[in-house]
């Protein structure tokens, strides 16, 4: 008879695509569960991986390998569900990312570290009240001992955690019988949904997309929400909720950005009585784990979060929502590289529950899926309430007078409305101070020496050069650093320098500034949100943080002070982002009861998009744009995949990528296509070279099937100080 080995396969988190092999005891084995986690050691590291199978006992093991036995089994039962790891274990295929640290990137930080599960009900209390003078030896236990003796009903072990006394230390106090640890019962019982607003009226077009979602209540099918700006596609989706909560399931929602959760959870909490979690990076750990805990449980109905959010655990999902689908925030663009929108759709299908994608400007991949069926679209064509859709006027910077790089009559035109109590949003989508420093004697120009670009002035917090490409800082040189000449001029246009010249232009008007920059502390956001909504006439300037789905009741003109960039990329995608840049911000305006007015400045005021944008509409570009990529055969066409390579040499970069290129040329037998590989726009970027190549397929399996064995055949052969990353679907190609 054979010897019974109890073996389990565990994913750990390292860039490795194997998952390992460890032994553990019979009764570990018995109480093991696959997507529980397990402490390990690996090499000379001790990590927490996740089971990812559990062997048979008596399934044969090679006598000449010699396996390891795990530390520890760290959790009685999974964490993650047979459904949360399908959608993992996909999303690892998919992406062609190793599953452990796709599997790791799914739990909250304080599980990775292998606290346990129910670390938010552990409480430590002091047991021996006069147990100093047996605390002589160790300062940490003595300071812990202390801090315990001021909470004598106990205190919860992650605010101990935070206040710097490692649990270590508790358990070493806990051997010594001065201190134990209680479990206080955590009540994951979920809140009945209750109504605490009645709906609004919906118009026909919104009847006819609540009832059409409604139908698909208990089965996958996929929607795309297609709604001018303002039209109420959120009266929509509070609607469909509704029905989906009153069922007893949960509501996952998705938007790009924090800035959006505190409007959309308001928006919530006004329509609903029940339990709304928050997931986002903005969180401290013990926040995140308790809304996973709560998503995971069922307490939560309704979970509102940025694109990770997708992969939290959900006992009872019943309706996905995907608001400003079109948005590049939902592509993670490093590391574990997935589109939110893409794992959305699947997990849809998995979990048989529909999905919502909304936007006023879906992407051309969305519009490409309802041309092939795959998805369901609903339009809303018209305003809420008396609102109208703004006008577009497009001013030539050629012939145009300009104070400080706006139009004479764009000012003419924001006094008008200030003086008549209303709200202007000014949008420029570059932060700091003006984007080049030149010198005026010998054309002298602050280059960052770490990269091929110029540094950017920034005014605040104090005067200094900053890239925005690796995050050097530097002093700004008080004279030319080529020629000694005194004067050093700020060229160009940032949101900084915009402001000073709004504040000089109408000096008794509030200008408001929302860039990464002015938001970056703790509730700035909401502060500048509140000055919005009090109606007072008042400036917005910002970047494209302004231009995702907030509504702004007041704001009657929208000026775009510099859009060109976008119309001279060399992405093919550019012009679909520059068109889905002008409709968002535009759609800023005339949301309330009065008319709005954009006016957009550029030296191409006969470029094409334009002129589809200002005399039809973003649905006219977008059909145009799906034409042409037809007849490029670019995606959604065809299926791409981008190879990006950095290392101190570009030459190394160039022969690395050619060699393989050609391996897999043969090896797909001219089944994918090519493109390079050549230097990347930016060549070199923080001290180094970058290069890349994309890879396209007409089908899509055959470029995985490839990639699958082509990409860590790569990995294997290249050199230790070269970075590859693989960017399946790649959103940008810089």
């Amino acid at each position: 008879m054979s010897h019974l080995h109890y073996r389990i396969r565990v994913a750990i988190p390292l860039h490795l695509y194997d998952c390992f092999d460890y032994l553990l005891s019979e009764s570990q084995y018995q109480q093991a569960e696959v997507g529980a986690r397990v402490a390990v050691s690996f090499g000379r590291q001790n990590l927490v991986g996740i089971i990812s199978e559990k062997l048979a006992p008596d399934a044969p093991l090679d006598p000449h390998i010699k396996l390891k036995s795990i530390t520890e089994l760290l959790d009685q039962h999974a964490i993650l569900d047979a459904n949360s790891l399908k959608l993992l274990n996909w999303a690892a295929k998919y992406y062609q990312f190793p599953l452990g640290e796709v599997l790791h990137s799914a739990l909250p930080s304080l599980l990775r570290q292998g606290k346990p599960y129910n670390l938010l009900a552990r409480m430590w209390r002091v047991l021996d009240v006069i147990a100093e003078d047996k605390l002589k030896r160790s300062e940490k236990q003595r300071e812990a001992y202390k801090v315990l003796k001021l909470h004598p009903t106990g205190t919860a072990e992650n605010i101990l955690n935070l206040a710097g006394i490692e649990t270590s230390t508790l358990k070493a106090l806990e051997k010594k019988g001065i201190v134990d640890c209680v479990l206080e019962p955590q009540d994951f019982s979920p809140m009945p949904m209750t109504l605490a607003q009645m709906p609004l009226t919906a118009n026909d077009e919104q009847k006819v997309a609540i009832q059409s979602i409604l139908k698909a209540k208990n089965k996958y099918q996929a929607f795309l929400l297609d709604g001018l700006t303002g039209s109420g596609k959120t009266e929509v989706y509070l609607q469909v909720m509704q029905e989906v909560l009153k069922q007893g399931k949960q509501v996952l929602v998705l938007v790009p950005e924090i800035g959006l959760t505190p409007q959309t959870i308001s928006r919530f909490q006004s329509r609903f009585h029940c339990n709304i979690v928050l997931m986002h990076s903005g969180l401290n750990d013990s926040k995140r784990l308790q809304a996973w805990q709560h998503a995971q449980t069922g307490k939560a109905s309704i979970i509102l979060g940025t694109r990770s959010a997708i992969f939290a655990p959900m006992a009872n999902l019943g309706l996905i929502i995907l608001d400003e689908e079109h948005d590049l925030s939902f592509k993670q663009q490093e590391s574990f590289r997935y589109h939110a929108r893409d794992v959305a759709l699947y997990r849809a299908y998995l979990q048989q529950c529909p999905i919502v994608l909304g936007s006023a400007t879906p992407s051309i991949d969305s519009y490409a899926l309802v041309k092939q069926g795959k998805m369901t679209a609903l339009q809303l064509n018209q305003r809420a309430g008396s609102a109208i859709m703004p006008k577009i006027h497009v001013l030539d910077l050629k012939v145009e007078n300009k104070i400080h790089g706006i139009s004479q009559s764009l000012i003419g035109e924001i006094k008008k409305r200030l003086e008549k109590k209303e709200q202007v949003l000014v949008f420029l989508n570059r932060r700091g101070y003006a984007p080049v420093l030149i010198c005026d004697s010998c054309a002298w120009q602050a280059k960052c020496p770490n990269c091929d670009a110029n540094f950017t002035v920034h005014h605040q917090p104090y005067v200094h050069l900053h890239c925005h490409h690796c995050g050097t800082i530097q002093r700004k040189p008080d004279t030319c650093p080529s020629c000694n000449h005194q004067e050093l001029k700020p060229i160009g246009l940032g949101t900084g320098k915009v402001e000073e010249q709004l504040a000089e232009l109408f000096p008794d008007y509030p200008v408001l500034r929302v860039d990464r920059d002015s938001t970056s502390r703790v509730g700035s956001w909401q502060k500048i949100y509140d000055k919005i909504h009090s109606s007072e006439p008042l400036i917005l300037l910002g970047t494209q943080m302004l231009a995702k789905g907030h509504h702004f009741p007041y704001v009657t003109l929208v000026a775009i002070l510099d859009i060109d960039s976008g119309l001279l990329s060399v992405d093919f995608r550019a012009p679909e982002r520059t068109a889905q840049l002008i409709i968002q911000v535009a759609g800023r305006a005339g949301r309330g009861e009065r008319k709005g007015d954009v006016y957009l400045q550029t030296l191409r005021p006969d470029h094409p998009l334009l002129s589809t944008i200002v005399n039809h509409d973003y649905r006219a570009f977008a059909k145009q744009t799906l034409a042409e990529r037809e007849i490029a055969q670019l995606p959604p066409f065809r299926y791409a995949a981008l190879v990006r390579c950095e290392s101190r040499s570009q030459d190394q970069n160039l022969d690395m990528l050619t060699q393989h290129a050609q391996f897999l040329r043969d090896m797909s037998a001219q089944k994918i296509s090519i493109w390079g590989p050549i230097p990347a726009p930016m060549e070199r970027k923080a001290g180094r070279f970058h290069a890349h190549m994309v890879l396209l397929a007409t089908e899509r399996s055959q470029l995985h099937l490839q990639l699958g064995v082509w990409w860590p055949n790569l990995l294997q052969q290249k050199p230790a100080q070269m970075k590859l990353s693989l960017d399946i679907d790649p959103q940008e190609l810089s």
